[in-house]
């Protein structure tokens, strides 16, 4: 075959799969919460998976698109921020819905300030526009609430970034921030575990198809030399990821007695 004839050959076959690496990028990172969320949705039990983990991912992605305004990377990174906030507010929804339809404490936890006329707060108390009661942060009574501190996040990241959008500096904080916040993805849930003793309700799955992604993800950053501090923490999120496959072998092989808490009641909750 003449050189010709073969480069025509090539070049459609790495289009390919420059499209399908750049797709694999985009949807790739939703797919191990297909598995997890079905499973909480058949069961109506979200207490296996840890809801920090999707307030890890929107603080990570809302930072990586603020990023993306100083320093333009790859789109399908874009995208792949986008895509990813949608899909954890979904899953988001899906949790607070099931673990408030399961307790048995009513009472009305909210991110803003609870209206007079909520018949479920007896006698509140003078209380400011904000609640930032620790106790019960990330765990209020209703999905709004969340959208409302992920809103709330967004416009003040976002006007700080756009202040100091010509800083460079700046800029590069706010990169190593989004990606070290999402190389922190694992840790919530590799918390959680450690305090029940188990990893039961958790959807190994999911964990696995994390350090499948996370894998193909850091290489991919390499390859495509985007931002070091992709790379760097692209390593640090696989590592996160072994460790939690690693309390999967330890606890099912090893079971121990779970850790009593008797502090607050929320404590002893998925938050």
């Amino acid at each position: 075959m003449e050189p010709g004839g073969l480069e025509w050959l090539l070049v459609p076959m790495q289009q390919l799969v420059s499209w399908g690496a750049a797709g694999a990028m985009v949807f790739g990172g939703v797919v191990p919460y297909i598995p997890q969320y079905r499973d909480i949705r058949r069961t109506q039990n979200a207490e296996g998976f840890s809801t920090y983990v999707c307030l890890v991912l929107l603080v990570a992605n809302i930072l990586r698109i603020l990023f993306w305004f100083g320093r333009r990377f790859e789109s399908p990174l874009l995208w792949q921020s986008i895509i990813m906030i949608i899909t954890m507010l979904l899953m988001l929804k899906l949790c607070t819905e099931i673990r408030v339809s399961n307790e048995l404490n009513v009472k009305r936890r909210s991110f803003a300030a609870a209206d007079s006329k909520d018949e479920e707060i007896k006698a509140p108390p003078k209380r400011s526009y904000l609640d930032f009661d620790l106790n019960y942060f990330w765990h209020w009574s209703k999905f709004t609430d969340y959208v409302q501190c992920i809103l709330t996040f967004t416009g003040v990241t976002g006007y700080i970034t756009y202040l100091w959008l010509d800083s460079s500096l700046f800029v590069e904080t706010l990169g190593f921030l989004a990606v070290f916040t999402e190389a922190m993805l694992g840790v919530p849930q590799l918390y959680r575990n450690y305090q029940n003793r188990s990893t039961e309700g958790m959807s190994v799955k999911m964990v696995l198809m994390w350090t499948s992604g996370d894998t193909f993800k850091t290489v991919y950053f390499i390859l495509n030399q985007a931002p070091f501090q992709f790379s760097i923490c692209g390593l640090l999120q696989v590592f996160v990821d072994i460790a939690i496959l690693l309390q999967v072998y330890l606890y099912s092989h090893y079971p121990q007695k779970p850790v009593s808490h008797t502090a607050h009641p929320a404590s002893t909750k998925a938050l």
